[in-house]
């Protein structure tokens, strides 16, 4: 089983970068990895802790339509380049944490996603020098007001609300090769709304970073999401949505109404 990461909060309070153990105890290391954390003395057993989002980007950088088929199922063909848009960090939530599905909307749809964790400062980088950059990988859950999309034609209120960028439940330092990405709903993993190869993006994650590296700097921590497959679809409250991907695990999150005094 590959290394995985976690970002974790204490019954103390305190947060802590750490290693997930087999046995759900977490190694505490004294920094983030990327930055080179070490391994300290101090050991979290598993009623001690529990699972933030495990990186705290100053930004979420996500990709639209990199999965021909999913822009085929919107009405568009593929962009002739990565068609980027931000997702604020007040969006994102851990794995297990609730979606919330806000009143102004009337349709909210999942999207699973593989998410890059970028490790260093990234500035114009060349392809060729990008795959050193993605410390890690993760999943994302790109949640969508589809509606308010189509509306307002731009995309940051669809994709900015609160709650709406489940990330975790951990990194892994390296992806399987043909890794599949699945999301389903309510447990129902023998009918996945989605299914399909990481290695169908038409835009590779290196060319992600380099591309996205000559618009704006990449920080330690930020995330990129690299696009979801076809067969998005509306989740609805009550709904628990897992996004699954080969060789890191299952995110899931259940969704919830917007209290009274939202």
């Amino acid at each position: 089983m590959a290394q995985r990461y976690v970002r974790v909060k204490t019954s103390g309070g305190q947060t802590y970068y750490g290693r997930l153990q087999p046995n759900r105890t977490v190694e505490v290391l004294d920094a983030p990895p990327w930055l080179n954390g070490q391994v300290t003395q101090q050991i979290l057993n598993s009623d001690q802790y529990r699972l933030l989002p495990p990186c705290a980007p100053s930004k979420i950088i996500a990709v639209g339509k990199n999965y021909s088929a999913h822009a085929a199922e919107m009405g568009s063909e593929v962009p002739k380049e990565p068609l980027i848009f931000l997702k604020p960090p007040s969006a994102v939530i851990a794995h297990e944490e609730a979606i919330v599905y806000p009143k102004q909307s009337q349709r909210v749809d999942f999207e699973g996603e593989l998410a890059l964790v970028i490790g260093s400062r990234v500035k114009n980088c060349p392809i060729e020098e990008a795959n050193d950059k993605i410390w890690g990988y993760t999943i994302a859950n790109d949640v969508t007001a589809r509606d308010l999309q189509k509306k307002d034609g731009q995309w940051t209120r669809a994709k900015g609300f609160d709650t709406f960028c489940p990330l975790g439940p951990w990194i892994v330092r390296e992806l399987t090769p043909g890794a599949c990405i699945k999301t389903y709903l309510n447990d129902d993993e023998d009918n996945p709304k989605q299914s399909a190869l990481i290695s169908d993006m038409v835009f590779s994650p290196e060319y992600l970073v380099s591309y996205i590296s000559h618009i704006m700097t990449l920080l330690p921590g930020d995330v990129i999401l690299t696009g979801t497959p076809p067969g998005v679809g509306p989740l609805q409250v009550g709904d628990t949505v897992t996004v699954e991907i080969e060789s890191i695990g299952k995110l899931t999150n259940r969704v919830i109404p917007a209290p009274d005094d939202d």
